[in-house]
């Protein structure tokens, strides 16, 4: 039997709605297959935290995820709580404190899920998209003075290093190698950031060296947007900073039909710490409670952490089971259909149980 501890942090908004739905098929998973067992923790960590204790998380909190084989994780985000201390509060420490350097966001055209482009259907738009997620814009770097004041001034430091930018490129290398058209594009914004972004452009030309059946182009990430959009099928494996790649990955999962079914991997390749594991969509408070989020994201991202634990088999019995019931028309009303969050995920265990997934 292979056991696996996992920390769930369902946290805010409609958090807890798909990661109920995410550790329900995790336990569906665990009966099918027969030989593998998910030890679930989960944690009350978030906003609600936050309101009780001021603070988003224990300050012992990255000690007690550290025995954690992953960590399952909801959303952040509350109407009253300001953003900057939801995400500086809980999500970015866990990043950052477990070196969780690579962000990885698969995206494609689910069946039964229509993409807002014209003419693109499944196999058009099949992307990853690896993000740097360690420093970059989000560094943390800068401050405010005069606060109030006229001269007030505000500063937010990008920082790039080197270190950083060769390991996360040659992270994206290696999966654009791993992948079948062998294809990766290097989005950068080095005609106006002259210092930063040059120098990633020149990592990864000294990179791209070392694999040399790697085809590689870059873009400027303005015109980016307008070649997911124009070009899809013209896209494969795509690396970016810290920003660039969190703005284009938000247009890749509506491009896909919904950020609903968009999922995230923060990973630390090293296997040092424990990888994170979350659907990019948000809290989305406009519909919590309602009953009808969408728990493909969390089912997708669900895969993502099982492929990282080396359970290859069961990630992909559960994307065959997901596939199979969006390809049935049972989804939510952020794709067009009429399904809640409990049909959904049943229907998907209904699947896993099934002869033919």
């Amino acid at each position: 039997m292979r056991e696996y501890s996992i920390a769930a942090i369902p946290a805010d908004g409609i958090g807890p709605e798909v990661i109920a739905a995410g550790t329900t098929v995790l336990a569906a998973l665990q009966k099918r297959l027969g030989d593998v067992k998910f030890n679930v923790e989960t944690f009350d960590w978030g906003s609600d935290y936050y309101r009780k204790h001021g603070v988003m998380m224990p300050a012992d909190g990255l000690e007690t995820l550290k025995k954690f084989d992953a960590i399952y994780f909801g959303a952040v985000g509350d109407p009253v709580v300001p953003d900057h201390i939801t995400l500086w509060g809980l999500r970015l420490p866990i990043c950052q404190g477990f070196d969780q350097y690579a962000n990885v966001r698969p995206t494609k055209i689910l069946p039964g899920i229509t993409s807002p482009l014209r003419n693109v259907g499944i196999g058009d738009l099949d992307w990853v998209i690896v993000r740097e997620n360690s420093e970059g814009e989000y560094a943390g770097c800068g401050g405010r003075v005069h606060r109030g004041l006229p001269e007030e001034v505000g500063t937010e430091l990008a920082v790039f290093t080197r270190v950083g930018v060769e390991r996360i490129m040659r992270y994206a290398f290696k999966l654009a190698q791993s992948r079948p058209r062998k294809f990766l594009t290097v989005v950068t914004k080095s005609n106006a950031q002259r210092h930063g972004m040059v120098m990633w452009d020149e990592i990864a030309a000294e990179v791209s060296k070392d694999f040399p059946d790697v085809t590689w182009d870059k873009m400027l990430v303005d015109a980016m947007t307008v070649r997911m959009t124009l070009k899809p099928q013209s896209l494969d494996t795509i690396v970016a900073t810290n920003l660039h790649a969190d703005i284009l990955s938000d247009l890749a999962g509506a491009l896909a039909g919904s950020l609903g079914v968009a999922p995230t991997a923060n990973i630390n390749p090293e296997r040092r710490f424990p990888s994170m594991f979350e659907p990019i969509h948000g809290s989305a408070f406009d519909i919590t409670g309602k009953g009808i989020a969408n728990p493909v994201a969390s089912f997708w991202t669900a895969a993502q952490m099982l492929d990282h634990l080396g359970e290859t088999d069961a990630s992909a019995r559960l994307m065959r089971a997901v596939e199979q019931v969006t390809g049935a028309g049972i989804v939510t009303p952020d794709v067009g259909g009429s399904a809640t969050t409990q049909q959904v995920t049943d229907a998907v265990v209904e699947a896993i149980h099934s002869s033919n997934v």
